[in-house]
């Protein structure tokens, strides 16, 4: 049983919201009491899934949002802090696979596109998503890197360089507001059981799982529970890490 946090009278912004991680880690706000803006580009299974949480008595709003777009991101950010008054957690998860083949074949295209949601997307929210929490002088990010910002896998050099930068950001964020009450940190998530781990080809999976050696898929609330214990008090004292929640693979 994952512990349980009181996060009654706080705020959490959630990206990549609709589905997967984002989505678990949202419920899992939600029903640790604090009120949840739900952000995501997918405005049809981002309402479906903010309608499940009010429906079972939770406090969210839904924002639709392009992560790439830095005034999107802000008015994201404003629009949280107009309906429940301040932000004390954030969450920033969304991201895309990207061009899966060698690098010498990815287009200019395919690496712009994944830079521009996992790596421009995180530093768009995570800007203003600091400028709000040092005025309240608290608050706690968590930014969705990868088992790929950790390592190098074939056929995945844009994907993979998008989750290492995620890294580089959340680090240097965190000194830059180490001092202010604010605390940055990042999550490294291995082969996880959500809609876009489907995207890798069953073989492809197959492979991985060989090298994660707990033997399975993770569940999107296990990685769920790692953000929402590093936006707690109980990990006060944590800053500028890189947390892999990916089943043992880097322990090789």
């Amino acid at each position: 049983m994952n512990p349980r946090y009181d996060f009654k009278g706080q705020v959490a912004l959630v990206t990549g919201a609709s589905s997967g991680l984002g989505l678990a880690t949202a419920q899992a706000f939600a029903e640790s009491g604090a009120a949840v803006a739900l952000v995501d580009r997918d405005e049809a299974r981002l309402k479906a899934a903010a309608d499940a949480l009010l429906a079972a008595g939770h406090r969210v709003i839904a924002i639709t949002c392009d992560v790439s777009d830095e005034a999107q991101a802000k008015a994201a950010v404003a629009g949280t802090v107009a309906e429940f008054g301040r932000l004390d957690m954030a969450y920033n998860n969304a991201g895309i696979l990207g061009p899966m083949c060698e690098m010498s074949e990815e287009t200019l295209e395919g690496f712009d596109a994944t830079q521009s949601v996992n790596l421009r997307g995180v530093w768009t929210f995570m800007k203003h998503e600091l400028l709000q929490m040092k005025k309240q002088g608290s608050g706690a990010i968590v930014n969705c890197s990868s088992l790929g910002g950790l390592v190098g896998l074939p056929g995945r050099a844009a994907y993979h360089a998008s989750k290492h930068g995620v890294i580089g950001l959340t680090k240097s964020a965190a000194l830059d507001v180490a001092s202010t009450g604010i605390r940055v940190n990042a999550v490294c998530p291995g082969c996880i059981e959500t809609p876009m781990g489907d995207e890798i080809a069953p073989a492809a999976m197959t492979e991985f799982l060989k090298l994660q050696p707990i033997g399975r898929l993770g569940r999107p609330e296990e990685v769920a529970a790692a953000v929402l214990w590093l936006c707690s008090p109980a990990a006060s004292m944590v800053l500028g890490v890189a947390l892999p929640v990916d089943g043992g693979f880097v322990a090789h």
